[in-house]
């Protein structure tokens, strides 16, 4: 959801979204004292970063819109506070509106973003005072409330919910300062060098994996429910297709030979006069690229980012191979052919550390290929998580047995062929809106969000036994 249109939540029904109005509390014992400490931290660590991105521009900068793909930062920000309230506030706790006259215009679905510039929306102090009487509620309502089996309360989903949709927001949030003009405001160090060299592909032996989860307590219902997928075998890439591997497609010309294109994606490339990805200039002989503020050498061995859908898709042509199915990605991130079952993430079922993977906004650009060796899939593939959001060859869709929740408007409205899926996460994804089973889709034009990819191919039947 990050780095789609628009994070999908919206005003719960009255009475609840399944129906059912939350029970008297209940004190939950050890499990739920953990599980109230481990959302207070969550809520904490997304309110941090959100006030990071805010608090770096000057009021101006905040109202201003700086792409007409993207909200007003100050947009963003009271709409974090206004989908904490709308279901912690009024529809977990039953608490009256903090703002009841704000909802329709912080309303994804009735304000869209070219719109929003022109709407009364709340001046930054008083947006920051919103958010904050909201979460003094939020933490009140969290010292008494029930973890019962209501699905929007059971195992603490509605607030990992809502820990999910700021955090995505501010991935929002930060490409938007990728598109900002001026002077640079965001600061993080690079991130590591490589240690270990990383071969060109690998071979995924055909057969059956579990797709998707039953068991992940804050999965969105568009992972769900846990599924067998039976795949012929194929060869992924090892890592992301890096800077040096796309500036030799642009060198070969890639963006002025149509065979390499799709029909749709030839006249998009034509009507947008696309030459190379978003944020790269000529430098010379060399490639330059500009990254929130700054002007560097493009990186050989880097992961390519800002790359849409259609300009993966011909880049993989051109090298002879394809984009993965979605159930290709999640096979070679997920499946342990030692045991035969599906990890939450590549290297097991353990949460992302700073070892195993870029996220969290502790960079600000993927990391080389080979960085990560912790995070390696048990098939020996790469870099399946951070760094770069991936692009599938599969349209959004539900998994088989899928069941809209809390509501229709959260997945299921963006199912069909008009968005394509990403997978993995990018160095701007925040390790609690990220794991194997996750899924995001956008448009198959945009470049602007954190977008990468790697390819796959067919394999002869006895090629992945060699």
């Amino acid at each position: 959801m990050s780095a789609r249109s628009e994070p999908g939540l919206r005003a719960p029904q009255s009475g609840g979204v399944d129906g059912e109005r939350l029970r008297a509390p209940q004190s939950g014992g050890v499990d739920g004292e953990r599980l109230r400490d481990r959302i207070a931290v969550e809520l904490a660590r997304a309110r941090a970063r959100t006030s990071l991105l805010t608090e770096v521009v000057d009021d101006a900068d905040l109202t201003r819109q700086h792409s007409p793909l993207m909200s007003p930062l100050v947009w963003d920000l009271a709409h974090v506070g206004n989908q904490e309230e709308l279901w912690l506030v009024r529809d977990v706790g039953g608490r009256e509106p903090v703002r009841c006259d704000i909802d329709e215009l912080y309303d994804a679905f009735r304000q869209p973003r070219r719109d929003r510039p022109a709407l009364p929306l709340l001046p930054p102090a008083e947006a920051r005072a919103y958010l904050a009487t909201v979460r003094d509620k939020v933490h009140d309502l969290l010292d008494s409330v029930a973890f019962t089996e209501r699905p929007l309360v059971a195992d603490g989903f509605a607030f990992g919910m809502i820990v999910q949709h700021e955090q995505q927001h501010d991935e929002t949030m930060l490409a938007t300062h990728q598109l900002r003009s001026g002077p640079a405001v965001l600061h993080a160090p690079p991130p590591p060098e490589p240690s270990v060299r990383i071969g060109a592909e690998v071979l995924v032996p055909a057969g059956e994996f579990t797709m998707g989860t039953d068991t992940d307590p804050w999965a969105l219902d568009n992972e769900r429910p846990a599924h067998r997928v039976d795949l012929p075998a194929y060869a992924i890439d090892a890592a992301p297709v890096t800077n040096g591997q796309y500036a030799a497609f642009i060198a070969d010309g890639g963006y002025s030979e149509q065979r390499w294109w799709s029909p749709p994606g030839w006249a998009h490339r034509v009507r947008e006069q696309l030459s190379a990805p978003m944020h790269w200039r000529r430098d010379g002989d060399d490639w330059s690229y500009r990254r929130f503020g700054r002007w560097a050498r493009v990186r050989a061995d880097e992961p390519v980012v800002h790359v849409c859908w259609y300009e993966a898709q011909a880049y993989a042509a051109w090298a002879g191979k394809r984009l993965p199915t979605e159930a290709e990605w999640e096979k070679a991130a997920r499946w342990d052919p030692t045991t035969g079952r599906s990890r939450r993430y590549p290297w097991g079922d353990d949460d992302p550390t700073e070892a195993h993977a870029n996220l969290d906004q502790r960079h600000l650009w993927p990391a080389p290929v080979g960085a990560y060796p912790a995070g390696v899939s048990p098939l020996g593939v790469h870099q399946l998580i951070g760094d770069v959001w991936e692009w599938t060859s599969t349209a959004f869709g539900g998994h088989p047995g899928f069941t809209a929740f809390p509501y229709r408007e959260y997945s299921e409205v963006f199912f069909g062929d008009d968005y394509r899926v990403l997978r993995g996460g990018s160095f701007g994804t925040d390790r609690s809106a990220c794991r194997g089973t996750f899924r995001n889709w956008d448009y198959p034009i945009r470049r602007q969000i954190f977008s990468g990819f790697r390819c796959a191919r067919d394999v002869r039947p006895d090629e992945s036994y060699r």
